[in-house]
């Protein structure tokens, strides 16, 4: 077996030479000596370290050889702990500015919800006021319209709705992000809720010519939810379907047994689907996918974001599977209600 080379001291210690000079052991003389002895020997196979050559040609002896190795070393780890203190203290310095950094930006969160909630029950007063001046024309309540004038008020109101969606969407967000989102659970029928749910979006499906229908499995008992919370969810979930599916397609809401506990819900649609690698991106707050000036689809980008955030609160999670140009499902289980 080839000897084993075994760590030594003179190893670990740089230019141990040139330290023996300038501590006055030996002279750049003997240094250049040892240095050509070596340099001969490496050239017959027979490799030393220069310690181990000064010691060979007797210029130093092995207690100065040792005490001079043993100083080097002393001297490295001075240095090292040194090193390490100062990178201690920068790494220190560094958490102390990523903390400020994280608080920065806590703060600058809770300010931009507070200004999202300030600003959306803001717009709430003004907006009840439109609407119900609308509906005062629409019912000629203030005098007598044209069909055409009729027709114009008809689309304000529509947009009026619209823009009340788009405001609680910013309410619950502020909500949601403070933290302070709250259910009030209880057993819910959920066959009425799909259904009345399936229904509210009839005329929005009819206009852009999508299919929406629910499969609801028979005999379902209640669910464990809040039930105005999770009609919201349905609603956007379809309301998102038929946003995002070309006339001749469909959406469909199932509500199925899952198991003896769980009740499944899931939209689907047939609609332009999300790439795998976008997917992640659903849940961004004010943000589409299309984020282009001139895209086709409307909202804050908000809808999904708050699904999640109620769902997870519900106890549950959503799944979501996707094909880009063939659709997209959204599905979540809930837990059967407990008998009383």
């Amino acid at each position: 077996m080839p000897p084993t080379n075994r760590l030594t001291p003179e190893m670990l210690v740089p230019r141990l030479g040139d330290y023996l000079v300038k501590s006055g052991h030996i002279s750049a003389a003997d240094l250049q000596k040892a240095l050509d002895y070596q340099k001969e020997k490496t050239a017959d196979g027979e490799g030393a370290l220069i310690g181990q050559t000064l010691l060979a040609l007797g210029i130093v002896s092995k207690e100065v050889l040792d005490q001079a190795i043993t100083e080097q070393i002393i001297q490295l780890r001075s240095a090292l702990q040194a090193t390490n203190r100062n990178l201690e203290r920068r790494v220190q310095e560094r958490t102390a500015e990523l903390q400020n950094a994280l608080e920065r930006l806590a703060d600058l969160s809770e300010l931009k919800s507070n200004f999202i909630s300030n600003v959306s029950h803001e717009l709430r007063t003004p907006l009840t006021h439109i609407k119900g001046y609308l509906e005062l024309m629409v019912s000629e309540s203030l005098g007598p319209v044209t069909e055409e004038q009729k027709h114009a008020l008809q689309v304000s109101q529509r947009s009026t709705v619209r823009l009340e969606s788009l405001i609680e969407d910013l309410i619950m967000a502020s909500v949601t992000a403070r933290g302070e989102l709250t259910l009030k659970q209880d057993a819910v029928d959920i066959r009425r809720i799909a259904h009345l749910t399936v229904k509210s979006v009839m005329d929005k499906a009819e206009a852009r010519g999508v299919e929406v229908h629910a499969v609801v499995d028979k005999k379902l008992p209640p669910v464990q939810a809040d039930s105005q919370k999770l009609s919201w969810v349905l609603g956007q979930l379809l309301d998102n379907g038929i946003k995002f599916t070309p006339a001749g397609g469909r959406v469909i809401l199932r509500v199925e047994h899952e198991s003896e506990k769980l009740i499944s819900i899931s939209v689907t649609d047939t609609g332009i689907g999300i790439p795998a690698d976008r997917i992640g991106e659903l849940f961004q707050p004010f943000h589409q996918l299309d984020g282009t000036t001139t895209r086709r689809h409307g909202g804050t980008g908000l809808g999904l974001l708050l699904v999640r955030e109620i769902v997870e609160a519900h106890g549950s999670m959503l799944e979501v599977k996707s094909e880009e140009g063939r659709g997209t499902t959204i599905k979540f289980p809930l837990l059967v209600a407990k008998e009383k």
